[in-house]
């Protein structure tokens, strides 16, 4: 088994080496990387050279998410093309060949794998985004176009006959996982495929996160719209509902502040960016937006030895 690895980056110096470091501990070997740098000005090209990456270059002026994955899946050689963002990390060994190991059905088009945060610095609200986004059973069979290039896959023969949007402010993998569901493909959440990924953001740039990621829902499904009366629902439930799992986990003193700020920047950036849209696709709201429940699923153990990084 073998595949591409294409990688997107801006100044990641700070974790792109872990990245690589997993990559290299893969039981899958044969993994060519790609690198999509997008004008770094730290030691990001240098970090991904030693790990003998092809580097492709893009000017920050030039960037859009499917521009970049675009010129990076143009230049793998292999069908099967694994996607990661520079700032995550897988957790096991076998993350990539949990990954691909859907596509031994033709039937499956695209396949992403589970995400968690960073124990230091995700804040409270994302974790419970990651755990309902990404939850710990796997799904081989998705009915809705929800994935993550943050950790996916897809064949290259697909993305030939339909390359990433590149005019989308984001979702170019929401786009491209609803046209190859229309074609009849279908797609895997692997819940084994786990990488941790790293977010430190500003309450700025949470707001700027969601506004851009509505304004591209919005171009993806024109219908779609979000209301004022939605922002205070969504935004008291879900500030809610963190503020009861805070507690239940013993973390609502550290948490307490970023629960307010960062649901607030959530569902005021949504806002934002869909307060021209007519109307909303109920099941992806409640795939994008609603807190997880008050029940937690019990996680299945895994009898795999998670990778132990060389800390820096």
């Amino acid at each position: 088994m073998t595949c591409s690895l294409v990688i997107r980056a801006y100044n990641e110096e700070k974790h792109l080496g872990r990245l690589l470091q997993g990559v290299r501990q893969q039981t899958l070997s044969d993994v060519e990387i790609i690198l999509v740098d997008s004008g770094s000005t730290d030691d990001t090209v240098s970090i991904a050279e030693a790990y003998s990456t092809r580097i492709i270059h893009i000017q920050p002026s030039d960037f859009t998410f499917g521009r970049s994955l675009n010129l990076g899946i143009a230049a793998a050689t292999r069908e099967w093309v694994a996607i990661a963002s520079a700032h995550v990390y897988p957790v096991y060994p076998d993350w990539l060949e949990r990954l691909l190991e859907p596509f031994s059905n033709s039937a499956i088009g695209l396949t992403y794998g589970k995400q968690r945060g960073g124990p230091d610095t995700t804040k409270f609200s994302e974790h419970e985004i990651f755990a309902r986004w990404f939850p710990d059973q796997s799904n081989l069979r998705q009915v809705h176009p929800f994935c993550n290039n943050a950790n996916a896959a897809i064949r290259k023969s697909m993305w030939q006959e339909h390359p990433y949007d590149e005019t989308l402010t984001g979702l170019e993998d929401l786009a491209w996982a609803k046209w190859a569901q229309q074609q009849g493909q279908a797609i895997a959440y692997v819940a084994e495929a786990e990488i941790i990924h790293l977010h430190n953001e500003t309450p700025k740039g949470v707001f700027n996160r969601y506004r851009r990621e509505a304004m591209a829902f919005k171009r993806i499904y024109p219908e779609a719209h979000f209301s004022l009366y939605d922002v205070a629902r969504m935004t008291g439930g879900n500030i809610a509902n963190d503020l009861w799992q805070a507690g239940q986990q013993g973390l609502l003193l550290n948490s307490l502040l970023s629960i307010f700020w960062f649901r607030w920047n959530q569902f005021w950036g949504t806002y934002q960016g869909y307060r021209q849209s007519p109307e909303w696709n109920w099941q992806l709201r409640q795939t994008f937006y609603y807190p997880r429940g008050a029940e937690v699923s019990p996680k299945t153990a895994r009898d795999v030895e998670p990778i132990r990084y060389n800390q820096h």
